[in-house]
């Protein structure tokens, strides 16, 4: 028996409030999605029912915000947002109400951030609900805010971000007003927390799934001819990159990026010029369903760059000499300052770091190129490497030789193990955990550059690594106790 569709669940949940009496709809932007032919990534639903009516109406519920008037309905394993009709007051902090009125569906449409998120759509008649003239934005490509740019920007600060986001993702225009808005009030991004603007920026430069945008089908018969119908933008990374320099958010939430919009480069390896235009180049190239940490590999990988440079006076020649040491060390502190997760900054850090390896791969002995290719990160990189030679002079034949060397290793009868499992690390009395995951990463990478070959090797090292780990958090301890 074939389930559902979120969608098919998402219309018998509108279903089942109206046949109870009450108004409900389809939402924001599911609505918005829908209409251009793309697959909603989540269902929101509105209705006139009360937190209390929509608990007794459902089996499975979640009381997620019902101050706020938020009931999360579990159908068939899908979790849908159903929320009464409100209006909000007093964003004392630019980011919540401090005041809540249940209201009706036009209050509600008033209430949301920009034209194209504040479209209601029935499910069950095929009919729209437009309050603040969505459904005309939405056929010219034009993202704008409701209402005053300034007020909807001042309730919650992150909307200046998910302008950016939103118009790059969409391939729309910012109406100028909404615009002006952003670049105005660009600093007050600084009063949202890190991980609200990591989770933005994460969409923002998200790779391409692959997928392409289309006027209403079958699938989707919402009145067509509202529809703007249009493909899916081909490298919303790259635009949104721009954008984020156009509207002064990146001098707030990536300043580093601001020293290479002027970082020259020499044209014999760098025709495109700047760092900044290689970046926007690589990301102009993303292939579809990559890595999410490709694009903050390809956008890092050359941060330590404007640190780096020097120019020969003879030849006029431009140098950045270890600018991938120095950008490890930055990646890092941004990634950490982003709030990026542990493993997740190890792995990009290291693309940084290890990027221009690649240049010297044809002239490494086989123990060397071994040791590169059964390096964890090794795929990853391998991507960074054939972005960064597309995003400058073109040539992949380091690319196409590492490929072909790695199809190769894959054929040879044996690969070395590893020296040491979890197992072993419990054994020596190390708790499960991330701290784990990064010790026998370090110790599979001593064993791939012959420094660690025996398991009686690996375990006297990880015995002492321990050892000074204990050493220096007691020593913290007593510090702490002083």
């Amino acid at each position: 028996m074939t389930s559902a569709s979120p969608g098919e669940l998402a219309a018998k949940i509108v279903h089942r409030l109206q046949r109870a009496g009450f108004t409900a709809f389809w939402v924001g932007g599911c609505v918005r999605d829908f209409l251009l032919g793309r697959e909603p990534q989540d269902f929101d639903i509105a209705t006139d029912a009360r937190p209390e009516q929509i608990e007794k109406l459902f089996k499975r519920t979640v009381a997620v915000g019902r101050k706020f008037g938020v009931i999360v309905v579990v159908e068939d394993g899908h979790h849908f947002q159903v929320a009464t009709f409100r209006s909000e007051e007093n964003y004392a902090d630019g980011r919540r109400p401090a005041k809540v009125i249940f209201a009706d569906a036009r209050a509600d449409a008033l209430r949301r951030d920009f034209t194209v998120n504040g479209l209601f759509y029935d499910p069950t008649t095929g009919k729209i609900k437009d309050w603040v003239g969505g459904e005309s934005d939405l056929r010219s490509g034009i993202l704008r805010a409701i209402g005053p740019p300034e007020e909807r920007f001042a309730e919650d600060h992150l909307r200046l971000l998910r302008a950016v986001r939103l118009a790059a993702q969409l391939g729309f225009e910012i109406e100028p007003r909404t615009f002006s808005a952003i670049r105005s009030l660009a600093s007050k991004i600084k009063l949202i927390s890190a991980e609200r603007i990591r989770d933005e920026l994460i969409k923002l430069f998200a790779p391409p799934t692959g997928g392409a945008g289309g006027p209403p089908s079958a699938a989707h018969p919402a009145n067509g001819d509202t529809a703007r119908g249009v493909a899916r933008p081909a490298a919303p990374a790259a635009r949104g990159l721009m954008l984020l320099r156009e509207s002064g958010l990146m001098e707030h939430v990536l300043p580093e990026l601001g020293a290479t919009i002027s970082c020259d480069q020499s044209p014999d390896y760098h025709p495109e010029g700047t760092v900044f235009e290689h970046i926007r180049r690589m990301l102009e190239r993303m292939p579809p369903g990559a890595s999410p940490s490709l694009p903050w590999a390809a956008i890092l990988h050359d941060i330590g760059k404007p640190a780096a440079a020097s120019r020969d006076e003879a030849t006029g020649q431009i140098h950045f000499y270890e600018h991938e040491k120095i950008g490890a060390v930055m990646a890092e502190g941004i990634l950490r300052r982003l709030r990026f997760p542990r493993r997740q900054i190890d792995e990009i850090v290291a693309c940084v770091r290890q990027h221009m390896q690649f240049k010297d791969v044809k002239q490494m002995r086989t123990a060397t190129l071994r040791r590169l290719l059964l390096r964890e990160t090794f795929p990853l990189e391998l991507e960074l490497h054939r972005l960064d030679c597309l995003g400058s002079h073109g040539s992949l034949a380091h690319y196409d030789f590492l490929v072909a060397a790695a199809a190769a290793l894959k054929k040879q009868p044996t690969i070395r193990p590893p020296l040491l499992a979890g197992a072993d690390l419990i054994a020596l009395g190390m708790t499960p955990g991330p701290a784990m995951g990064s010790l026998l990463r370090e110790i599979r990478e001593k064993q791939l550059q012959d420094e660690l070959k025996t398991p009686r090797q690996a375990r006297s090292w990880a015995k002492k690594r321990l050892h000074e780990a204990s050493s220096a958090a007691a020593t913290g301890r007593r510090q702490n106790k002083d």
